[in-house]
């Protein structure tokens, strides 16, 4: 946790992930499967808010559902959206979440949000290990480079001196 902010990720059985994501006011709770390479895609979307790119997004599959984050730079904020999405064919994807129900939502320092990130992707690794990862999650390995990339930049442009954010690997 820091400040108020808590994301976690769990792997769950064999292809499951429950994503726990909190600000103190208000907390959400999903479960996804491996249909998505949904840790990699994640870390990638906000690896995204260190770019040029004003926003990020990246969708688990639940199987029926879509479950979308979008990701947007408000100056050093980062606004936090979950959209949930039917299974209809036509959301899967789409530009934009009209259609969509908004599930949770939230504005944090980007700073805080990528800590927390890292801190959580970090978590699972110790816990399971590259091969334990690939075990669990089956369809796709652990995504070190995705996580390295984050870690870095936000060890970079938030000069944070954590400890999940000292080591380089």
């Amino acid at each position: 946790m820091v400040g108020g902010f808590r994301f976690g990720w769990e792997l769950v059985g064999v292809g499951g992930v429950t994503c726990r994501i909190g600000d103190g006011a208000s907390e959400y709770e999903v479960h996804a499967g491996y249909c998505t390479d949904a840790l990699a895609d994640l870390l990638y979307a906000v690896t995204g808010l260190y770019g040029d790119s004003d926003g990020e997004r990246f969708s688990f599959d639940r199987e029926p559902m879509e479950t979308r984050w979008l990701l947007r730079r408000r100056g050093t904020d980062v606004a936090v959206d979950v959209f949930e999405f039917p299974d209809g064919g036509t959301s899967w994807g789409s530009v934009d979440e009209t259609g969509g129900v908004l599930l949770w939502s939230s504005v944090q320092p980007r700073g805080v949000l990528c800590h927390a990130v890292v801190e959580a992707a970090e978590g699972v690794l110790r816990e399971h290990g590259e091969v334990g990862y690939r075990e669990k999650w089956v369809r796709h390995p652990f995504p070190v480079a995705a996580l390295q990339d984050l870690r870095r930049l936000h060890r970079r442009d938030d000069d944070c001196r954590r400890e999940a954010c000292r080591g380089e690997g």
